[in-house]
This record gives C-alpha cells, structure tokens and sequence, in this order.
C-alpha cells in the first residue's frame, strides 16, 4: 500500500510504485557505482556522512522555503549560514573541507559562491601570487582560513573589462620614498565589478591593477588593499556599492569599487613571481599567467560543480519520467493504461544522454583536480627551493593546465545549463513551477557561463594554442606537451583515411581515436586558414571555440576510459560501458558530426547509422537501469530539493504538500491587492460611467 499524504476517495495515480518496481530490478549495486563516481570508497563514504550532517544541521539545512525568500531574507540567511560553516572549517582538514563545499555548492550555491569567493579567490589568490611569508601572514596568522578576523574578495573584473584581464586599467604605483603602492581607479571604466562580497561583507580585497614603477608600466599584478577598519567602516579612499538585482544567487552581495589614491605599504603586494624592491628595482615573474593562477582553482570548481548539477537535474527530470504517464504508446493494447513517459523513444532520446554526460564528467572533474593539485604543488616546491630547472618544469605543466582547466570550464558550464533546460522542458508544465528546482537552478547556474569572462573568449583562447602547438609540431619540429602531447601524433593522421567506421561503433579506444585524429586535422586546417589571412586570429575565433569544445569532450571520454579499465568485468562493467558509448556516441560524434564528416574521420554511412539506429539502440538499452543510476549520485531529498524528485517518487502528494505548505489556502487571508481588485470588477456600468451621454433619446438634440 502506498504512503499517501492526503486521503482519496477513488482510484489514484501510483508513480511511487513504478519507482520502486524500476529498483527492484537494478542488476547492479548503486553504493559501489557511487564509489565510481566520487573516485574512490573512502570519498564516497565521507560525502555521504557530509549530507547527513548538513541535513541534520538547523542551519545548514535547505528547503522548499528558499523558492519563495526576498533577496534581504536570503542575504540574512547566507550570512548565518557563513558563520556556520566557519565553525566546521575548525574541525576538518582541507581535503575533507573541500568535499564538503562542493555539496554546498549544489544545495545552496548563494552560500558557496559567497564563502568560496574568500576561500577560493581570494586565498587563493595569496596563495598563487604570495610569498610563502605572505602566505602565513595573511592566511594563517590573520586567520583567514578561518574566516577570522578578515574576510576576502577578489578585486579583478572592471565596469569595462571582464575577459581581457590584461587590459585592466587600475593602477598601483609606487611611491619610492614611502616604500608604498598608490592604488587608484582612474575612470568609471576602472570601477572594479561584480566583485562578490565586496558590497557589505569583505574587510579586504585582492586587487588586480597595473604596476607603474618610475613612469613604467609593467602589466597587470595582485595586491592586497584593505576596505574596511576592525568597526566594518570604510577606509578612506574607498568607495563601494551594491550592483543591484541579479539574475539569481541573491545571497551574494555582489558589489562595486572605486579606490581613490588609496596606500598600501609595500609588502602588500603579492611577491611570489613579480618582485619590488625598496628602491623600485622590479623583478618580472618567468610567465605572466602565473598571476591568473587563482582562477585555476575556480575552474576545477566549476567543473565539479557540472557534474553535481547535471547529476541533480538529471535524477529529477528522470524520476518524474518514471513517475509520470501520459497518453497511450502508439501500439498499446485496448486494456493498456496510460504509458510512463520515460518508455517513449523519444523521451529516452531526450534524456539518458544527458544521463551519460553527467556520468562522463564525475571522472573529467577529479582527473583535473588531481592534475591541478600535484601542478600546483610541485611548482609551489619548486619556487621554495628555487629551483630554476624546477620552476621552468613546473610552467610548462601550468600551461596544459590553462588549457585543459579552460577548455573544461566552458564546455562543462555550457553543457550543464543546456542539461537544466531540457530536463526542465521534459518534465513539462510541472517543470515550470519554482518547487520543481530548475528555475532557480538555471538561474542560479547561467552566471558560471561567464565567470571569468564569456566562455567563447576563453574558448577561442583554447583553441588558439591548439592551433600554436600544432604549428610548432608541424613547422618547427617541437613537441608537444601534457593535455596536446597527442598533437606529436599529427604527421601520421594527416590524409583523408576514415578512421572509424559503422562495426567499430562500439570499440571506445577506436572512438577515442577518432576523435584525437578530428582534433589534430581541424587544427591543422585552422593553421592554413590562420596563413592564408595573415594572422587573423579573429577570422579563425569559432573554429577555435569548437577545438576548445571537442579537447574537453576528449579529456572527459579518455578519463572516463582510464577510470574504466581498472575496473573487474561485471554488470556494473557493462553498465558503465554503454553510457561511455551513449555518451561518445551522441554528444561527441553526432554533435561534432560536421567536423568529422568534414574531414573524413567518419563516413556519412556511419553518420546517418548513428543518428538512426545506433544512438536509439544504446538509450534502449540503457533505460532499465535508469533508475539505479540516478540512485547511485547519492543526493537526498534535502539536496535534491525539488517537488517532482523525492526519491520515493510520490510526485503528486509531494507537489502538492508542498504548495499548500508554502502558500496559504484562500479564504485564509486577504491579498493586498483584493480591494483595487473588488473595485475593478465591481465597477459601474459603461452607461453609469458616461454619466448616460450616449444614448437614443439624445439623437432629438440635433
């Protein structure tokens, strides 16, 4: 008998039954695929014991109740939540810390974005930028890790540049006799933007601003410049605001700042590559883009961040497809009911590669994670040893992960808001509603589209070393190196053989092939283009934006196989091989399928076997276990948070306790609209209100 929340009087829908009938027939266990996902048991384990206690938490907590909050109420609510998880912050180490801010992330992103932008930006930012001294003092002994005493923003976006962060335009200029910076915004167009907790939260800020030494200017470099005194008031020189209403994460004050000849005693600036003397001599740091190293720890973030959220859309989207019936299948028998919306072919079309996707990025997101943390680290021994042959290693690692971290980012943001909007239109009418989570969700999510800038301009900037390694390989004899070493493979590929065909569909090494080769000709190809237009860049910017896209694709698809292969044959083996193939298969080779046709990496055969049959054959497949895969993301209702997700799947009682919960029956209240709306309807007549003018009896006046 099914748990009900109301009483019925006749015969009710049953979609808690149709979840639980799918379960009942998994062929696999979810608890071991979750180790998959998180990438090991021991991070499985400590996530799960993570939701617990944030479910458990009476501030940390989340509900239904945030659909309808007031951005003042939200902006109270984030601030408490702060103070809170601060405390945990004292108790846990960094490792663990992080996992639990990437379920903060997914259960109340305001709150991640308005904390992390301290602990991620803003320390990080010292971190990356800062002398190991720089490191203790601010970090440690002011006990900012602690989110004591100061708290950070990260000062980097104008009014007018986002993007372009070396066309900054705040200045810092040195004062050789008072051994001080001079941190000014010359124009509006400096007016630092969007700078999270700058508008009522933070005490100080990591600046980026140009450095002028003895009329030199010297580039953009980073520099801590206090806001606020210990009684939270500005401090002279300092002018911020709030940017007003935003799309979504209400939570967040995000603001703006000006800096009027503000100073800032030497040592505030960040020293770890650039170097200021006393007397003004300037070291220059080995590579510029070692001051943008904050940003990689935003990038992994975010990648993860993908993962979570298109696990939570996805699982919501696909137990309501379960749960929902709708029409009959085209050849249902006379007695047959109403068919669950998930049996539709094209609902599975719809959904289960985005399924796969999801899947596909959980490996994607903690290969990049490894892979900036040891790059991190080595480099950060190397400049304590100074270590030079150190050092110059450790750069060039830093450049595939520019690449690989940016390539990541925009491709994963981009896929995940598209993920929340079909998942949002699959569950229809339904999906519309607040409670349902996708409309806060895509709101709360698109701004990851463009942090950090527009993601087609850090996809053209991608692509465009694609196309430089490539030019090196081919026309200087160089090697390449960490994500692109596959371009030294571009001698060999560079004809027109077809390098996967229809009966090799299934051979995921055979795909991954096919893609390396699809990258190195398309680079190739924007190399000549690159020639034949002299260097314009610009003219090549979408071929570049499309390299960006498919070497994420091809970082994901070789994780997802690396990870794969250690695996012991098994159902789980076989499960996890068909997403692979679903997920190669349909966001890789058909929605690449101009690139691959073009250069003749696949037949159009293939192509249209793809599209026809193959993609269909593999969501077929795949759509019963559904369910238990969902199930295997290991997010509960609290994290989940939507009216048409619950993992009992009682849609209809859960929807509607919900509604009645948030907002009052009528008849219970008076709307504060009610008498401009009683005076409307019950206004005079027309005749009454043209005071009888108009009529027949008056036509005897002329």
């Amino acid at each position: 008998m099914e748990v009900k929340n109301t009483i019925q009087s006749g015969n009710i829908p049953t979609p808690a039954l149709a979840i639980q009938a799918e379960r009942a027939k998994a062929t696999f266990d979810p608890e071991l695929m979750n180790h998959f996902l998180e990438g090991s048991k021991e991070k499985s384990d400590e996530i799960k014991q993570m939701i617990q206690q944030m479910e458990r938490d009476p501030i940390l907590q989340v509900s239904s109740k945030v659909y309808d909050m007031t951005k003042a109420e939200h902006r109270l609510e984030t601030a408490r939540k702060i103070a809170r998880l601060a405390l945990y912050i004292e108790l846990e180490n960094f490792s663990s810390f992080e996992n639990r801010m990437s379920l903060v992330s997914l259960m109340d992103p305001q709150l991640h974005t308005r904390i992390g932008v301290h602990l991620g930006l803003f320390l990080g930012c010292i971190r990356g930028n800062g002398t190991s001294e720089q490191m203790y003092y601010w970090v440690l002994n002011k006990e900012a890790a602690y989110v004591k005493q100061i708290y950070g923003c990260f000062a980097m976006t104008e009014l007018a540049h986002g993007s372009n962060v070396a066309g900054l335009e705040t200045t810092a200029t040195y004062d050789v006799e008072n051994e001080q910076f001079v941190i000014n915004t010359p124009h509006i167009g400096a007016t630092k933007w969007w700078i999270g907790g700058a508008a009522h939260s933070a005490t100080h800020t990591t600046v980026y601003a140009r450095l002028i030494v003895k009329g030199k200017d010297y580039g953009v470099k980073t520099f801590v410049v206090p806001l606020r005194d210990s009684n939270h008031n500005l401090n002279p020189g300092v002018v911020v605001g709030d940017i007003g209403a935003k799309m979504g994460r209400d939570g967040i004050d995000n603001g703006w700042i000006q800096f009027s000849n503000v100073r800032i005693p030497r040592y505030n600036m960040l020293q770890k590559y650039c170097k200021v003397s006393a007397d003004g001599e300037v070291t220059e740091p080995p590579n510029n883009q070692l001051s943008y190293s904050a940003l990689l720890g935003g990038r992994v973030v975010m990648v993860k961040d993908s993962f979570r959220w298109s696990a939570k859309v996805v699982t919501i989207a696909i137990r309501y497809a379960i749960a929902r019936r709708q029409f009959k299948a085209s050849k249902a028998g006379e007695n047959d009911g109403e068919n669950q919306i998930m049996n539709y072919p094209l609902h599975q079309r719809r959904l289960i590669p985005l399924l796969a996707t999801a899947y596909a990025f959980s490996n994607g997101a903690n290969v990049l994670d490894q892979l900036s943390k040891k790059t991190m680290d080595s480099l950060d021994h190397a400049v304590s040893q100074d270590d030079k042959a150190g050092i110059d290693k450790g750069i060039e690692e830093m450049k595939s992960l520019f690449v690989a971290s940016g390539s990541l980012k925009s491709t994963c943001t981009w896929s995940t808001l598209n993920t929340i909007e079909q998942c949002r239109q699959a569950c229809g009418g339904h999906g519309y509603s607040s409670y349902s989570g996708f409309g806060k969700t895509y709101n709360d999510w698109a701004v990851q589209c463009t942090w950090e800038g527009d993601n087609n301009i850090l996809g053209m900037s991608i692509g465009k070393q694609l196309v430089k390694n490539i030019s090196g390989v081919i026309k200087d004899g160089n090697k390449a190196t960490g994500i692109l070493d596959f371009l030294n493979n571009t001698k060999q590929y560079l004809n027109n053989e077809i390098v996967l065909k229809k009966d090799q569909l299934e051979s995921l090494e055979q795909v991954l092939k096919a893609v390396e080769v699809a990258l190195i000709r398309t680079a190739n190809q924007a190399l000549a283009d690159l020639d034949k237009n002299g260097e314009d860049w610009d003219y090549i910017g979408a071929r570049l934006v499309e390299l960006s896209k498919m070497l994420a694709h091809f970082f994901m698809l070789k994780s997802f196989l690396e990870k794969f292969n250690t695996l012991e044959e098994g159902p789980m083996k076989l499960v996890l091989k068909q997403l692979a193939q679903l997920y190669s298969s349909s966001v890789i080779l058909e929605g690449f399928s101009g690139i691959f046709l073009t250069f003749k990496v696949l037949d159009s055969d293939t192509v249209s076997y793809l599209s026809s049959e193959y993609i269909q054959k593999l969501c077929a497949d795949l759509r019963p276990h559904v369910i238990p895969l969902t199930d295997a993301f290991n997010l509960s209702d609290m994290i989940i948070n939507s009216s048409l997700g619950n993992y009992d799947g009682n849609v209809y009682e859960n929807f509607f306790k919900i509604v009645k919960d948030r907002n009052p029956a009528p008849g219970s209240y008076t709307a504060p609209y009610e008498e401009e709306f009683r005076a409307h309807l019950n206004r005079p007549s027309l005749e009454d209100r043209q005071r009888n003018e108009i009529n027949e009896d008056n036509e005897e006046l002329v």
